[in-house]
């Protein structure tokens, strides 16, 4: 091969490798250096927890995940037998004072004074029978059996007890040396008292049946029949699908002045169209967020702002988790 030849191929391969060198160039300019400016979000909606003032067991779920519900629908039962305990007790104690209250309204009568006699004894009765269970529930208790919870309930149930043997102990004195004006007045306010803590108990136990106060789709259920839940533990959640809205994690410099009361187009892959929105919340996430460093490059920190804006008109099918894309 001649010299003239070697020459001529190596500016050839000098050649080509220039020629590729800068399509590389291009292809890098025209796709690396190219900043469509994506901000992408997601569907968020409204949730409701539904849960019991009072610790119970779940005896019936009306529901199932995926269900729509409506105001005063049948959610869930519990099953709460301390509290029919109790509410039976309270009905016995008001009836008692309001026997007792009518006995001290018509004197002091020997019936009057034998019926506040019985009474004395059936109260110290149940005194004992209470004194017994909680004994019970404090030994199962130092045994590691049953729970404080149950210990306190039984304590309680015990004082309540004595404290109603010392309401039929005044009152059977009351019967006996006769009534006062006074005396009436007190055995009225007991009979009250009776019916109150009567209607405090029926209300705790409306908390049995759990009644839906909102209108959604039932989008999570946490126990399951049969399981014990606590006071206020939830026991299931309702996506409010009326109240949706778009989130979305925006750097400040990509922000490009947007306030509250703009709106924007957002394509929602789900349905392959674009959607309207407008913004109604711009809140700074904060220290812990992501945000890109430049100080090292003589510049500043960029920190995040999280944008919230609701779909202009109603969408049929739109859904929480769906995805949004904002392109500029």
């Amino acid at each position: 091969m001649s010299a003239k030849t070697q020459h001529n191929n190596i500016l050839l391969a000098v050649l080509g490798f220039t020629i590729v060198v800068f399509i590389v160039g291009l292809i890098g300019f025209f796709t690396l250096g190219k900043d469509d400016e994506v901000q992408e979000g997601q569907i968020d909606v409204s949730e409701y927890r539904v849960s019991s003032k009072l610790p119970g067991r779940i005896v019936e779920l009306r529901v199932k995940e995926g269900d729509y519900v409506h105001v005063g629908d049948t959610l869930a039962i519990l099953e709460v037998p301390e509290m029919d305990a109790q509410k039976k007790v309270a009905e016995a104690t008001g009836a008692a004072t309001k026997a007792m209250q009518d006995l001290t309204d018509a004197g002091s009568r020997k019936e009057a004074v034998d019926a506040a006699a019985q009474l004395v004894a059936q109260q110290k009765a149940a005194e004992e029978i209470a004194r017994k269970t909680y004994q019970r529930m404090q030994n199962l208790y130092n045994e590691g059996v049953t729970t404080g919870q149950k210990r306190d309930e039984a304590l309680a149930a015990y004082k309540a007890t004595q404290a109603q043997v010392q309401a039929a102990e005044s009152q059977l004195a009351i019967a006996r040396e006769g009534a006062r004006t006074q005396e009436k007045q007190i055995a009225a306010h007991n009979t009250q008292a009776a019916e109150s803590a009567v209607g405090v108990i029926k209300g705790l136990l409306k908390e049995t049946v759990q009644i839906a106060q909102v209108e959604g789709e039932v989008s999570e259920i946490y126990p399951k029949v049969g399981e014990l839940v606590g006071m206020g533990s939830p026991i299931m959640s309702i996506s409010m699908m009326d109240d949706m809205w778009g989130t979305f994690n925006i750097r400040e410099d990509k922000l490009h002045g947007l306030r509250n009361g703009d709106t924007f187009t957002a394509f929602v892959p789900a349905f392959n169209k674009d959607l309207k929105m407008k913004v109604y919340s711009i809140k700074d996430e904060g220290s812990y967020a992501v945000w890109k460093a430049t100080k090292t490059t003589g510049q500043y920190d960029l920190k995040t702002f999280e944008v919230k804006a609701r779909p202009i008109n109603k969408w049929d099918g739109l859904r929480p988790g769906m995805s949004l894309i904002i392109k500029k």
